[in-house]
């Protein structure tokens, strides 16, 4: 019998939708709405950057370019990667990606079959979490916890979940939305496990330089301990060192032996990256470390302030971190996230992302983005203290 049913195949209509963007766009663009539910800087993205993108436009050029990106794109970042982790990242293990979620993308079409086990550490961003479901994989799930105050990672208990039937663990770190980070002396036990098992390791790394130790360059990486055979994807993006979210520019390295077939997908996807926009990030790469040390202290300036802001409030826990631009808090008697984030929005103007949204482990929490100015971080513990005091 023919289907004549007009809708999607069964695993698109099985995915989640974004309850953050759920709430958003319920309010975005309201005058009196305070948004600190999207992961993104309020500063522009810097005018040297701009300007690239600006001169490459005028100079026309507007036209296709290679699939994996201009060489001088990715030997800039070839060379970035490479002083920043302290080993050599050759450019043929370099892919340019029309944003760091189309790496996400061709990290999982590169690798994941349908029926395929996938092992991710959450709470974690849904759009990470919901690739592997689209291409048919089955998702397992290994929580963080709060201990000591702290957001922490059961190495064990993920070791024990990453079986020999397991294809692929995905691990963000920092992390979105806790700023959980990992430490090298468990990069080393998951790495040794997952060789033994020929488990691939998607590490998702958009938020490696944002740091709140000041002494280290970026988080401990999987990429400083890749070793050749070492079945390791690192996905990355211009996005939030660089302030440069609007411009969908990211990349992956893989192992060069998956090259030519990420060549593929990339034609398949996006075919390649607009050239102003290639500009942009090689600028950005290759001049930007002053910019980046600016959002960095100002990360851990803003998070210093709300945090502590929040700790001052009545039933309102917020448990410490490595990195990222994110507060994960919870208010005590508040169990729905979404609905405790539509009412924020609604009676108080704030605009909150629900911790629902990455999974259900992170219900009852709320995700509050601090890459912004004190005085909007001040108005904003401002009305939410007005909220719980009702």
């Amino acid at each position: 019998m023919i289907d004549t049913a007009v809708e999607a195949r069964p695993a698109v209509r099985a995915l989640s939708s974004s309850l953050i963007r759920e709430v958003a766009n319920a309010a975005m663009g309201k005058a009196d709405v305070l948004p600190f539910w999207f992961g993104e800087s309020d500063r522009a993205t810097a005018q040297f950057i701009r300007d690239a993108a600006a001169a490459s436009l005028a100079g026309g050029e507007t036209f296709y370019s290679q699939n994996l990106g201009r060489p001088y794109l990715r030997e800039a970042i070839s060379a970035y990667l490479t002083d920043l982790h302290g080993r050599s990242i050759p450019v043929e293990r370099i892919v340019a990606t029309g944003s760091g979620m189309t790496g996400l993308q061709i990290a999982n079409q590169l690798v994941l079959s349908p029926g395929d086990r996938v092992v991710v550490v959450t709470p974690l961003w849904p759009n990470i979490s919901e690739v592997p479901l689209i291409l048919g994989a089955k998702v397992d799930r290994v929580s963080l916890s709060v201990e000591n105050g702290r957001w922490t990672l059961d190495v064990d208990k993920l070791i024990a979940a990453l079986t020999p039937d397991t294809r692929m663990v995905i691990i963000n770190s920092p992390n979105n939305p806790t700023g959980w980070m990992i430490d090298d002396e468990s990069i080393a036990a998951i790495l040794a496990h997952c060789r033994k098992h020929g488990i691939w390791v998607l590490a998702d790394d958009v938020y490696e330089r944002l740091v709140y130790d000041p002494a280290p360059r970026s988080a401990p990486s999987f990429l400083r301990h890749y070793q050749e055979g070492d079945r390791i994807i690192s996905v990355n993006s211009f996005s939030k060192a660089w302030s440069m979210t609007g411009w969908r520019a990211g990349w992956v390295v893989l192992p060069e032996t998956l090259a030519r077939d990420a060549t593929k997908l990339v034609e398949y996807n996006f075919s390649c990256i607009f050239e102003p926009t290639q500009r942009a990030a090689a600028t950005a790469i290759q001049h930007g470390e002053e910019e980046v040390a600016r959002m960095r202290a100002q990360m851990v300036s803003t998070r210093e302030f709300l945090v502590d802001g929040l700790r001052k409030l009545n039933r309102v826990s917020v448990p410490d971190a490595g990195g990222a631009m994110y507060a994960f808090l919870k208010i005590e008697g508040y169990d729905d996230s979404l609905e405790l984030a539509q009412r924020l929005v609604r009676e108080t103007g704030l605009g909150l992302a629900p911790g629902r949204a990455f999974g259900p482990e992170g219900e009852g929490w709320l995700r509050w983005c601090h890459a912004t100015s004190e005085e909007k971080l001040a108005e904003g513990l401002g009305r939410l203290s007005d909220f719980l005091r009702k």
